[in-house]
């Protein structure tokens, strides 16, 4: 089932990047369940935060009509930023499953390694590498076609 979770979360990439928009796409579950689906709109939005997995931690509180989105779990195409790991942390999210490392921008196995902090408060169970080489290609060619 994890498998057909990454892949919506791939087609979600897909769809941000015909948009314009940095082609991360991301999938909020609890169980067998879909809660959200989104993929990055910073541009359309004007929003420097509506990253993927703002966008569906906000749908899925708005949802359970909880801030704290316990029993979820996040399927993610590129490793979180600092931002929406701090945010992923406050939220409570059980799981973590992420395609792509992410060495300049990541800020769960990179960067500030954000679940490692001594005043992380949650720590999700962190799962990299899930389609990877799918979700890399998707963003090399979206920065390829843009030099």
């Amino acid at each position: 089932m994890s498998g057909t979770f990454m892949q919506m979360a791939l087609h979600e990439a897909r769809a941000a990047a015909e948009r314009g928009e940095v082609p991360v796409g991301a999938v909020l579950v609890r169980g067998s369940e879909v809660l959200a689906r989104a993929g990055n709109r910073t541009r359309e939005l004007s929003d420097p935060t509506a990253h993927a997995e703002i966008l569906v931690l906000r749908e899925g509180g708005r949802i359970l009509q909880s801030e704290r989105l316990l029993g979820c779990d996040l399927y993610v195409t590129l490793e979180p930023c600092g931002m929406c790991a701090a945010a992923i942390s406050f939220a409570r999210i059980r799981r973590v499953y992420f395609g792509a490392a992410d060495p300049k921008s990541g800020g769960v196995e990179h960067g500030p390694r954000f679940f490692c902090q001594p005043t992380c408060h949650h720590a999700p169970d962190v799962y990299g590498g899930i389609a990877e080489r799918q979700a890399a290609d998707i963003l090399r060619g979206f920065f390829q076609a843009r030099r």
